[in-house]
C-alpha cells in the first residue's frame, strides 16, 4: 500500500549511491578545531539494514561517535559527526573516481551545524551539497 518513509537529511536531497567505506566500530580522525582527535563510530543515523547486520557509513552520512582521543573534557563523550573523507574509492556520476588519504569526520550539532570554526584539509563535494554550513567553514572542497 504505502511506501517506506525516509528519515533524516537524505529525504530532502537526492543522494547518489556511494560505496560505503566505513563500518561500525571504525576509528576516524576528527579534522576540525573542536579539540577531539580520534573518534569511534558507534551508530549510523538514517540507515536501516538487514536483521543482525551492522550499518555502514560513507561520505555525507551523519554518525554517532565516541571520542577516544583529545581534550579531557571531550573524551568518552557521545556526539554526532559527519563523514567528510574516506579511503574507499568514491565513483561520481561523471565517471571520475576519488579517494582520500584518511577517514575523517567533523563534529556537528543535531541540526547539522559544525561545532568548530575551522576544518583542516579537503572535504568531498557530496558533503558540501548535503551540509552547506560545513562547506562554508571548509578550506577546500574536492
Amino acid at each position: 500500500m504505502g511506501g517506506k518513509r525516509r528519515i533524516g537529511k537524505s529525504a530532502s536531497v537526492f543522494r547518489i549511491k556511494i560505496t560505503k567505506g566505513l563500518n561500525t566500530e571504525s576509528v576516524i580522525k576528527i579534522t576540525d578545531n573542536s579539540g577531539a582527535k580520534l573518534a569511534k563510530i558507534i551508530a549510523v543515523l538514517g540507515r536501516t539494514t538487514r536483521l543482525n547486520r551492522y550499518p555502514n557509513a560513507c561520505v555525507g552520512d551523519m554518525v554517532v561517535v565516541s571520542i577516544k582521543k583529545g581534550n579531557p573534557d571531550l573524551r568518552r563523550k557521545i556526539l554526532k559527526a559527519v563523514i567528510v573523507r574516506q579511503k574507499q574509492t568514491i565513483r561520481r556520476i561523471d565517471g571520475t573516481r576519488i579517494k582520500f588519504e584518511d577517514n575523517a569526520g567533523v563534529l556537528v550539532t543535531d541540526d547539522g551545524d559544525p561545532k568548530a570554526s575551522q576544518i583542516n584539509g579537503p572535504i568531498a563535494r557530496e558533503v558540501a551539497e548535503l551540509f552547506p554550513r560545513i562547506s562554508n567553514v571548509a578550506s577546500l572542497i574536492i
